[in-house]
């Protein structure tokens, strides 16, 4: 339990970048917080770690570094994200009972996602009859994830640079609508699977569970917002009607097209 304080420290001491701009909680807090947390497993465990575990806090920390300064150099360089980013009902004061309320929720939340390969390293410095057979398969799902997520992002940005006043459509964007968030669904699925064999207890797996539906929610509130955006604009477009009703807005193969009407995705 002390090595779950000592990470929700870590947690907490990053996200606070959300205090400068709300959303950052959200964006930079996440994504440079999962790297903070990989760094500090790595150093509170270097003694037991294996090649796998390695591994795995390696993959994290280059998912976070990379997403983290995707979104920063984002931010600074396109218009429209930047919008956003100053969206006077976004900068608006909030009470301050609120931003300690999202504050904590989001340190919490990057705490449990990185929950599965703490307690594998945990338990393993206790003495617990570990397996690597699923950390090798866990680094390799978020292997897989975070190259999703990658070249999701980067098809995006130059399909924007070529056309910015169309929607996307092409590479990975053919087979859903939000392959980057398919992409971190994808990673923290790995992260998931890499706690099997560790030897997990009832109540760390309870842990690990609430960060995996945790993201997965957050995913799929973020791809309800994506939508909304997006028929605001391209509703009228009789190419983009006939792309959302072929294309699933994020898992390949399962049949959601739309979540906008969905309200308790709001987040």
């Amino acid at each position: 339990m002390t090595d779950l304080l000592i990470l929700l420290a870590v947690s907490l001491a990053v996200s606070a970048v959300g205090w400068k701009y709300f959303i950052y909680f959200f964006s930079l807090g996440y994504s440079y917080g999962i790297s903070a947390l990989a760094v500090a497993l790595g150093i509170m465990y270097r003694g037991i770690l294996t090649f796998p575990t390695v591994a795995l806090l390696v993959l994290l920390f280059l998912f976070g570094m990379r997403l983290g300064t995707f979104l920063f150099i984002r931010e600074r360089k396109s218009a429209a994200y930047n919008k956003i980013l100053h969206d006077p009902s976004l900068q608006q004061k909030k009470p301050a009972s609120v931003i300690i309320t999202v504050w904590l929720f989001c340190a919490v939340l990057y705490v449990a996602q990185v929950s599965p390969v703490a307690f594998r390293l945990s338990n393993t410095a206790a003495g617990a009859a570990v397996s690597d057979l699923w950390a090798w398969i866990g680094a390799a799902v978020v292997l897989c994830g975070i190259l999703l997520e990658a070249v999701s992002d980067a098809q995006k940005s130059a399909a924007k640079k070529h056309n910015p006043k169309r929607f996307v459509d092409t590479g990975l964007y053919r087979i859903v609508r939000c392959p980057n968030y398919l992409g971190e669904v994808v990673i923290w699925t790995g992260a998931l699977l890499s706690g099997i064999g560790a030897g997990l207890v009832w109540w760390q797996w309870l842990i690990a569970a609430i960060g995996y539906i945790g993201i997965v929610y957050v995913m799929f509130s973020g791809a309800r917002r994506l939508e909304l955006r997006q028929t605001e604009t391209y509703g009228n477009d009789p190419e983009y009607q006939a792309y959302v009703k072929k294309t699933p807005i994020l898992i390949p193969l399962l049949p959601i097209y739309s979540v906008a009407k969905y309200k308790w995705l709001s987040a």
